[in-house]
């Protein structure tokens, strides 16, 4: 054999050992992976099943913990602060647009990557089926007529629901003192005649109207979603142009790589059209709309540019 020859399989037999030392590249995900829930009730609820439905997925556990407050800038400041591994994630909604305008957070929506959209919540005026109020017509007649504000509950000062109420009442010219809740109260203290109506999700509200007690006066949509108790559209009942939703879904630290990325929106979509997640949305008034990262950063940007506009027009901004 030539020394050329030799030589070349040295080489050869050099390069096969070097490939066989270097240990195969880890598969992403290795370990779990945790998702932050930033609120209770419906959100709470779906993120659960969204994180039980993806573990199956994804091969890991998806583990839902609960970190609430202030709007939820104190989960979205604790997922922000770690490492983009894609073994932190945040089930997130609009309030990533409105804690950052009311200055409850420095960073904003840019400071996450999106993973996908799941569904969305439509925001609903209830108010005690007693009131003898069948429409929002005479909510708002009876609040003209009265020398004092009408008191209507929300999830806090600032927050989604407020921002829907604000709107909502504006368009009908009708005084209110919005009383701040978050932790859950809000239906309770309407149920109890301490409020007079409250602005929250089907969800919290679905089981008093099935029982009679409260009674739907509209959606806060242009457009008619079913969200399991028949009322109309805000628009349609008399404050036109009103179409504000809230929706929910997932996104990581900025810089998290591309590839956990996709494995996390591939898991969100299998776990979002599962028979089992579209069953117990149903029941609880949450629509599935699921949107890849592409899509749905679009709607995260479109829809921040829209809520700085209204909290800016309704004097909720905080003025930097």
């Amino acid at each position: 054999m030539s020394k050329t020859m030799t030589n070349g399989l040295r080489l050869l037999a050099a390069i096969l050992f070097a490939g066989a030392a270097v240990p195969a590249k880890a598969q992403y995900p290795e370990k779990p992976v945790e998702m932050t829930v930033l609120f209770g009730g419906s959100a709470q609820t779906v993120g659960q099943l969204l994180a039980d439905l993806m573990s199956k997925q994804l091969g890991k556990p998806v583990v839902a913990v609960s970190r609430p407050g202030g709007g939820g800038a104190v989960g979205y400041t604790f997922v922000q602060a770690t490492s983009p591994d894609g073994y932190n994630i945040v089930w997130n909604s609009n309030s990533i647009s409105t804690t950052h305008y009311q200055g409850n957070v420095k960073f904003d929506y840019k400071a996450f990557t999106p993973i996908a959209r799941v569904g969305m919540e439509v925001p609903v005026l209830a108010v005690r089926t007693e009131s003898g109020w069948k429409s929002l017509k005479d909510m708002a007649a009876a609040a003209k007529k009265s020398d004092q504000k009408l008191k209507v509950a929300v999830g806090g000062l600032g927050s989604f629901t407020h921002i829907v109420s604000a709107a909502l009442f504006n368009r009908l010219g009708v005084q209110v003192n919005y009383i701040p809740g978050g932790t859950g109260r809000e239906v309770a203290e309407l149920l109890a005649g301490r409020v007079d109506g409250v602005m929250r999700f089907p969800s919290e509200v679905q089981s008093h109207v099935k029982a009679g007690t409260l009674k739907v006066l509209c959606l806060a949509t242009k457009d008619k979603i079913n969200v399991g108790i028949d009322a109309p559209t805000c628009d349609a009942a008399g404050a036109k142009g009103l179409d504000l939703a809230m929706w929910r879904g997932l996104a990581a630290p900025a810089g998290t790589p591309p590839a956990a990325i996709a494995k996390l929106e591939a898991a969100a979509r299998a776990a979002t059209q599962s028979p089992e997640f579209k069953k117990a949305a149903e029941n609880i008034g949450f629509t599935p709309a699921f949107l890849s990262a592409k899509d749905f950063g679009k709607v995260i940007a479109d829809d921040d540019k829209e809520i700085g506009k209204l909290m800016a027009d309704l004097g909720i901004e905080k003025k930097k």
